[in-house]
């Protein structure tokens, strides 16, 4: 009798031990769901984002690691894409978390992303090529790799397509602090998707439009519309993007107008049509760092996204910048 408690006793003592050890991987399953790895899971690592609720309030949530990159990454690609045009925006969108993550305390993240759900809809729509499994590979086969200058983080913009030339940063910012974005022949962006766009507005809307940033005039003329002899293209730069330009009274830059117009590039130019002002645009984007489309190109034609990146950064280094959960402690 006594045997047969002692053995009772035991297996209360194993069954308690099982259950010690049991309970971290209870507890994560609980709280994470059981199969870590689905759903981008498999590092186990949350990054704080800011998102916006239902009802338009910021808010600080958590997020897995890899649906937050492959959710950056699925957004900013165009519908097809070669393998190593993948790696080398991989390496861009984890240049930019990783400075973001690096810069300060709070280590909040604001890149706009899709999630899980989002992405996949996204992906199997029957316009894209490019498959969640090609978004993990080039995360995998780009593993903490980003994009140094002299020892610390660089600045890695990119844009759909341009007008046959990358801009200069010294030209549009007026600084030499990012010597490696220079201009870049990038001929094969001409004959990318929708290249040249053409809109055309009344004077009276690009007025509207534009007047935050046009000099006040007096009150007797605000009322009067603006003509084709009101808009002049003063200078362009050396890609052929306009720098500087006269609405009216005001001198602005051709970003400026860009913005105000929601224009595909501030590569224009401008004619009256009709007594209307018509922009005819080259190309998508700012025109600055890399063009996508040139990049995919050269991807096609056997370049290494080693290759891609050194050709619109360079004089930047290819960096393993550690794992994510060192920059999240």
């Amino acid at each position: 009798m006594g045997q047969r408690v002692i053995w009772q006793k035991l297996k209360s003592f194993g069954s308690f031990l099982l259950i010690l050890l049991l309970l971290p991987y209870v507890v994560t399953v609980f709280i994470h769901g059981a199969d870590m790895k689905a759903g981008g899971r498999e590092s186990g690592c949350f990054v704080k984002i800011k998102a916006v609720d239902g009802e338009g309030k910021e808010q600080i949530c958590e997020v897995p690691w890899e649906d937050y990159f492959l959710g950056v990454l699925g957004r900013e690609i165009p519908e097809e894409c070669e393998p190593e045009f993948l790696k080398a925006q991989a390496v861009l969108i984890r240049t930019k978390i990783y400075q973001t993550l690096d810069s300060g305390e709070e280590k909040v993240l604001t890149e706009c992303y899709l999630s899980p759900e989002e992405l996949k809809k996204k992906l199997s729509s029957s316009d894209y090529k490019v498959t969640y499994e090609d978004l993990e590979t080039a995360m995998r086969e780009t593993e903490n790799q980003v994009l140094y200058y002299q020892d610390t983080y660089a600045w890695v913009p990119f844009h759909q397509s341009g007008n046959g030339m990358t801009r200069s940063a010294q030209e549009v910012l007026g600084t030499d602090q990012y010597p490696y974005l220079v201009l870049k022949e990038c001929p094969l962006d001409k004959e990318a998707e929708n290249e040249m766009q053409i809109t055309t507005y009344e004077y009276r809307e690009v007025q509207s439009k534009c007047q935050a940033f046009l000099v006040a005039v007096e009150e007797s003329e605000a009322e009067t519309t603006y003509g084709f002899s009101d808009f002049e293209i003063i200078s362009y730069d050396s890609a052929g993007y306009v720098s500087e330009m006269r609405i009216g009274e005001t001198t602005c830059t051709g970003d400026q107008f860009r913005d105000a117009l929601s224009l595909a590039s501030s590569a224009f130019s401008l004619k009256d049509a009709d007594g209307r002002l018509r922009i005819t645009t080259m190309g998508k984007g700012h025109g600055l760092g890399m063009s996508q489309w040139t990049a995919n190109e050269m991807a096609k034609e056997g370049k290494s996204y080693e290759e891609i990146l050194q050709y619109f950064f360079e004089g930047t280094s290819l960096t393993d910048g550690g794992e994510i959960f060192t920059k999240i402690e």
